[in-house]
């Protein structure tokens, strides 16, 4: 029967590791640009939760989208006016400036709401689930649920909106796309503004889960990283996939070898990957 509640436990998990990489997967795979501001992105939309829960007692699940907006738009000025620059330089160039962004937004959140950590106590938790031998929180089955969700309207907004599809084909063929017509321009920037979206999203929904400082941007930011990996790179999909794979070996690995134990088998694991299927679960081999 423990072995049900540690696969719960790791589904759970896993939805909300999802969300955390979908967007970072999303920028990496359409733009070439490994975001390392995704981990100070999400932990911005967790201190937007934070505030509007203290001050003005919006609920997390509500200021998701409050979060989620407030992300996009920064993030579409980030990528229009500096990263779009050196959008055609090669990866190591907007590697760097992505890296001297983080450090930047990370030490302002530092100076404006130090390391201490914080967290959304909610006034009206909604207890726990019980499920024959399981037991689960209902935030963190709220949380993983709405964290689906979102995951999967993204991926439907990129295959049914004609914004979606200019997407897909600036990810497919940038000249190609331009020469049909496509604001390749623009749609590096709302695609940068979608990964950021989703980035404050999950962290507005992880307030109610993880303790809240700037010092764990690179902590999502390393979850993020494995879960593109093992999922597959610039797929939504792959991204829920990757997730959940990660959830249950980190939830399986704290089981058998201690919580202490849990982030490095997943690593580890990485690493074997990246030998084995350096593409991922459902990524396709050779495609950039």
């Amino acid at each position: 029967m423990i072995y049900l509640q540690v696969l719960a436990n790791g589904l759970v998990l896993g939805g909300l590791y999802a969300a955390i990489a979908v967007g970072f997967s999303l920028v990496w795979g359409v733009l070439n640009v490994i975001n390392l501001l995704h981990g100070s992105f999400i932990v911005l939309g967790s201190y937007v939760a934070f505030f509007a829960y203290a001050y003005f007692g919006i609920h997390p699940f509500l200021s998701a989208g409050i979060a989620g907006a407030a992300l996009f738009a920064l993030g579409y000025v980030v990528q229009a006016g500096l990263v779009n620059r050196v959008i055609a330089a090669p990866v190591l160039i907007t590697l760097i400036l992505t890296f001297g962004l983080d450090l930047i937004l990370n030490n302002a959140m530092l100076l404006a709401f130090s390391a201490d950590y914080r967290k959304v106590n909610l006034a009206h938790p909604l207890g726990s689930l019980e499920l024959g031998p399981i037991f689960l929180p209902g935030d963190r089955v709220a949380a993983m649920v709405l964290a689906f969700l979102l995951t999967a309207l993204l991926y439907r907004v990129l295959r049914d909106s004609r914004i979606g599809r200019a997407i897909i084909a600036v990810r497919m063929d940038r000249e190609a796309a331009a020469l049909m017509g496509v604001d390749v321009k623009r749609i590096n920037a709302i695609t940068f503004g979608l990964g950021a979206f989703m980035a404050g999203a999950a962290g507005a929904l992880l307030s109610i889960i993880y303790p809240i400082s700037p010092l764990n941007s690179s902590l999502f930011l390393g979850k993020a990283f494995v879960v593109c990996v093992l999922g597959g790179l610039g797929s939504v999909p792959g991204a829920m996939v990757g997730g959940v794979a990660l959830g249950l070996i980190e939830s399986f690995g704290a089981y058998w070898l201690g919580p202490e134990h849990a982030i490095t088998l997943s690593f580890s694991i990485l690493l074997v990957l990246l030998f084995v299927r350096p593409s991922g679960i459902l990524g396709k081999r050779g495609y950039e």
